[in-house]
């Protein structure tokens, strides 16, 4: 069997996705993710330019050669361009083999470790009474996990990752043709989030998962104290307490809080990650399946974890299309350190028509189906009514001005 060609295309509704479809002389393909966020059409020439006229005449059932062919062939290495490329290509290989055997990926993962994957939804508001309303359309969904963001008083804007007026229940984040700018105060977050915490936990009670995401934000000594004041409120996680660049600052908060610590959704290797999974630094590894380099680097990172004690929390916001979601759903199935998957609700009348597919979410739960491969499709008549529509993050500014961590 022989690669016989490969196309990249560009856009979806509301959203620049990436998709690649990798073509055989069998008349079998695959499909992978190449989707990074505000970043798109990087990793797409990458793949059209260097990386596709490569793969033509290779044998697709080869895929931890051509992974290493890419990876080890490269003299600068890494990185979250080059790292969603390999993912793209690792994806639609994978996604060829379990064709190849008529068998979902789980199975030639080895098999399921769970029927369902816990997910959370992202409960957000630009007030306390907003958030709590969020929180209660979720429960009422079924969802047994929350993630939980909310506007600070006083704060230029309201705060941060709270939609911008938007409709707090399905929080989408919002990009602009060029970067918004938002203000931050870590004093006023310091001191208003505990008592987010508290009213939930109050209404709410002890049961329901609650996440919270600090953003990289804090300082560490700012991670540490906060960490010890909210144990109390016995959060699921705290996530991106200090910049991963960093990832020393991550002993300071450990001597300090108990508070569960996930990290690792910028990290696009198992280099960036190795030391803080070995001294056990961390309770969730936050990869993403597309920029951390496909599920062949991904199984390695989740094994590693594994010996640690450390669960996997992979990313899963909107930015990873349906077939990164797909690779991470099998992924879930199948890991025995699996721990939680965010899910931001993808399934629009649009998106299910451009990659149909019948995975499910039932209960707070997300069920992978048993479709050979990755068990989701790629239309391309649809693909025709999308393009590439530039977009960025906001950027983020102290209140005098000072360039911060987004």
């Amino acid at each position: 069997m022989k690669i016989t060609n490969a196309e990249v295309f560009i856009g979806g509704p509301g959203k620049n996705y990436v998709t690649l479809k990798i073509m055989t002389d069998a008349g079998i393909y695959g499909i992978g993710d190449g989707t990074l966020n505000t970043r798109e059409t990087l990793p797409a020439e990458y793949l059209k330019e260097y990386l596709i006229p490569c793969l033509i005449g290779m044998d697709p059932r080869n895929s931890e050669d051509i992974w290493q062919y890419f990876y080890r062939g490269a003299y600068f290495r890494r990185g979250p361009i080059a790292m969603a490329a390999y993912g793209a290509i690792d994806m639609a290989l994978w996604d060829i083999k379990g064709k190849i055997a008529g068998l979902p990926l789980y199975q030639l993962f080895g098999g399921k470790s769970r029927d369902g994957a816990l997910v959370y939804a992202h409960a957000v508001g630009n007030t306390l009474d907003e958030l709590i309303d969020s929180v209660a359309h979720y429960v009422e969904q079924g969802y047994k996990a929350v993630r939980l963001q909310c506007g600070i008083p006083d704060m230029p804007e309201g705060g941060y990752a709270t939609g911008k007026g938007g409709d707090t229940k399905h929080f989408i984040t919002e990009y602009g043709a060029l970067p918004d700018q938002e203000i931050w105060d870590s004093e006023k977050y310091l001191r208003y989030m505990p008592n987010v915490f508290e009213k939930v936990r109050e209404i709410f009670g002890p049961d329901l998962k609650l996440l919270h995401d600090v953003h990289h934000r804090l300082r560490p000594r700012e991670a540490a104290a906060f960490g010890k004041e909210i144990e109390k409120y016995n959060l699921f996680w705290m996530e991106d307490p200090t910049p991963a660049d960093d990832q020393h600052a991550l002993r300071l908060i450990r001597q300090h809080t108990t508070v569960p610590i996930a990290i690792g959704e910028v990290f696009n290797s198992i280099w960036d990650c190795k030391t803080m999974i070995e001294e056990e630094l961390l309770d969730f590894i936050r990869v993403s399946v597309t920029y951390a380099g496909g599920i062949t680097h991904v199984r390695r990172i989740v094994e590693l974890a594994g010996l640690h004690s450390i669960r996997t929390g992979f990313h899963g916001a909107p930015s990873h299309s349906p077939i990164s979601m797909a690779a991470q759903a099998h992924l879930n199935a199948w890991a025995p350190n699996f721990g939680i998957q965010e899910y931001l609700v993808l399934g629009t009348e649009e998106c299910d028509a451009l990659f149909p597919s019948d995975h499910y979410l039932d209960n707070g739960l997300f069920y992978v189906s048993d479709a050979p491969g990755l068990g989701v499709d790629f239309d391309e008549t649809e693909a025709k009514r999308y393009s590439f529509d530039r977009r960025y993050h906001p950027i983020v500014r102290l209140e005098d001005g000072t360039m911060w961590n987004y």
